[in-house]
């Protein structure tokens, strides 16, 4: 519940459950693993991810930009493409999408740790600038954060992970997730793109 979750739509089994390992190893909690475009689609809509690392080529007649374009207006939620290559034309469709982040393969832990955490903190930028003021946040609510709780969220929004937030407050990983459970369960919320859907519409 506390990790960020991560859709990975990869039409080749060996490279998604790489991809998988990887972010298991650096505190991500991959949501599903999506071979085909149809298959992403039913992840979207029954398990909706915080963030969904997506290949261009998907050797189907509907690609990974198509895809990028439902997410944007449908979901709103961020993506990052993660392909071996693309011509100029690719490309040109792709910057279209607005994606927040483009990584190319053969990648490393490094390389996607980095551009998962920018792009998920560009994305909660791009959305509008929040105001977070705890007495207001908690005006009219069942359910009053606490002035911790509150702190989390704020870092929540810009992306932070689990761990940083261990590193940030000195505190273990249980203590985190517990911090975010009661958040969650205060706000109605059941994973990370709900709760930004939350601050955003406040």
């Amino acid at each position: 519940m506390s990790h960020i979750r991560v859709l990975i739509v990869e039409d080749e089994p060996l490279v998604a459950h790489d991809i998988a390992s990887t972010l298991s190893g650096i505190n991500y909690e991959v949501s599903g693993i999506a071979y085909t475009v149809a298959k992403a689609r039913h992840q979207l809509a029954t398990n909706l991810p915080d963030i969904v690392l997506l290949d261009i080529h998907l050797g189907t007649d509907t690609d990974g930009i198509v895809l990028a374009e439902l997410i944007r207006q449908q979901y709103q939620i961020p993506f990052v493409y993660l392909t071996a290559y693309a011509d100029a034309g690719t490309l040109e469709r792709a910057k279209r999408t607005l994606p927040m982040g483009y990584l190319v393969k053969p990648y490393d832990e490094r390389d996607l740790f980095a551009t998962l955490e920018i792009a998920l903190y560009n994305f909660g930028q791009l959305q509008g600038p929040v105001h977070f003021d705890l007495e207001q946040f908690n005006a009219n609510r069942v359910g009053k954060l606490t002035p911790r709780e509150f702190e989390i969220l704020q870092d929540l929004y810009e992306g932070k992970t689990s761990q940083q937030l261990c590193d940030k407050y000195f505190i273990s990983l249980n203590t985190v997730k517990t911090h975010i459970k009661h958040l969650y369960e205060k706000l109605n919320v059941q994973s990370r793109a709900e709760l930004m859907v939350l601050v955003r519409g406040r």
